[in-house]
């Protein structure tokens, strides 16, 4: 499902508070601590695996097990006030927010940015999965962090650099009104080596473009098989695209689900050996919050499949400028009722309420 949002022009009464809001002027959530190689290579495939709808993988739990103890936590929701969050509706269900950011990216060249926003839904039962893409220039009201950045109106992104994954959840929190249960950070280009692992991914373009970033690929439209390098450059292309950002988001949304296509369908989880291989030869980063366990949400999602897995987009009245700054506007009447839907665990209201106009 696509997330069907329509990209205009918009020029609001607001102007620019001063100072940059992209984030830029501190690294406020910096989570750089040495780690080895092996355990990011587990860590990254088998958390993508079993979060987002393989069920197989929980026959490879001993790998899980025997890493559980060294996976590197992030205080994700330490100086986040109580009083702050919102209340659990559906104890049931559970709500992730996956932060990626994609330290290769040409464009990005700074490590304090969340180039990627997710919030994963796993409702009752973990049946199906929906993951809601928030633009990263959405514009909302960021709170005050502990040390006193943020306390107004930016991009969302500028949160993490203001005040870190603490600041990221309380935002994301004050926005949606959806209670974060897990924080789960990704570094995506690691996905360039899972994917040279699994042989390529096939990808459908809806257009023929070239690359803005050397080599300068040309993508041609429809189905084609892309190695690691092709599928990450074809899922970090906006410019040539009149909505920008909405099909960079689409393009990584695509990315993400060939990879599970692709490992479900070629044995990998089924096969030891196989597994083992695809792992040595896998690189990546990732960390979770404290209290995460790895094995739990496998054994918990056993029953999912990429088939079950679907990607929305946060509601948006489109684009437009705040002073100087290109920024997405939510759709305030859209909004609320989606993430009430998703508090309330109503997965029919969240697909009906996310493909409303």
């Amino acid at each position: 499902m696509s997330s069907g949002e329509q990209v205009g022009t918009i020029a609001p009464e607001q102007t620019l508070p001063t100072g940059d809001t992209d984030g830029s002027e501190t690294t406020g959530g910096s989570v750089d601590k040495p780690r080895r190689r092996w355990l990011r290579i587990t860590l990254i495939v088998l958390l993508v695996l079993s979060l987002l709808g393989v069920g197989g993988v929980v026959a490879s739990g001993f790998y899980l097990k025997s890493v559980e103890s060294d996976i590197e936590r992030v205080d994700a929701f330490d100086n986040v006030p109580e009083e702050t969050r919102p209340e659990v509706v559906a104890a049931d269900a559970r709500n992730i927010l996956i932060l990626g950011s994609d330290s290769r990216d040409p464009e990005n060249p700074g490590g304090s940015r969340t180039d990627t926003i997710i919030l994963a839904h796993l409702p009752k039962g973990r049946a199906s999965a929906q993951l809601i893409s928030i633009p990263r220039d959405t514009w909302v009201a960021v709170p005050r962090s502990k040390e006193g950045r943020g306390g107004r109106d930016a991009k969302i992104n500028a949160a993490y650099a203001w005040g870190g994954v603490p600041l990221m959840v309380q935002t994301v929190e004050n926005f949606t009104k959806v209670r974060i249960d897990h924080v789960v950070m990704v570094d995506f280009a690691g996905f360039k080596d899972i994917i040279d692992a699994l042989g390529g991914i096939e990808v459908e373009s809806e257009k023929r473009f070239t690359s803005i970033h050397p080599p300068h690929r040309t993508f041609e439209a429809g189905l084609q098989t892309m190695d690691g390098a092709a599928a990450l450059d074809f899922s970090r292309q906006r410019k040539q695209f009149a909505d920008g950002d909405f099909t960079r988001i689409k393009h990584q949304q695509q990315v993400i689900k060939a990879i599970l296509n692709k490992a479900t369908s070629g044995g990998i989880l089924t096969n030891p050996a196989r597994l083992n291989s695809f792992l040595q030869a896998t690189s990546g980063s990732l960390s979770v919050d404290k209290d995460l366990s790895l094995l739990d949400m496998a054994t918990e999602n056993r029953k999912l499949r990429g088939g079950n897995l679907l990607f929305l987009t946060s509601p948006t009245k489109g684009t437009g400028r705040v002073g100087s700054e290109s920024v997405v506007f939510a759709d305030d009447e859209r909004v609320g009722p989606f993430y009430e839907a998703v508090r309330r665990d109503a997965v029919k209201e969240i697909i009906s309420n996310a493909g409303k106009k």
